[in-house]
């Protein structure tokens, strides 16, 4: 199980690729601690110098499920967010 678990596969010193992890603290299937435990242990692995550093943004939203936000327009929002983290 360890060989494909994300969490026990992190290597220090690795320029890993900058990442957007999104969790949801409605989420039945993967709680909000699991990812934030991920990232807490990411950042604490990229102890490359700065300028090599990877971009590590973690958004826990206090409204979303497993499939993302609900209402209306709350997909939309989420698409505009991931958008700008892209460009």
């Amino acid at each position: 199980m360890m060989s494909y678990s994300p969490y026990d596969n992190i290597k220090p010193n690795t320029k890993y690729p900058n990442l957007f992890v999104k969790a949801g603290i409605n989420n039945p299937r993967v709680q909000y601690w699991e990812p934030a435990k991920w990232v807490a242990k990411m950042r604490a692995s990229n102890t490359n110098v700065d300028s090599n550093r990877s971009t590590l943004i973690f958004d826990c939203k206090m409204g979303s499920g497993h499939i993302g936000a609900s209402g209306r327009y709350g997909h939309l929002k989420d698409k505009a967010i991931e958008y700008a983290f892209i460009a």
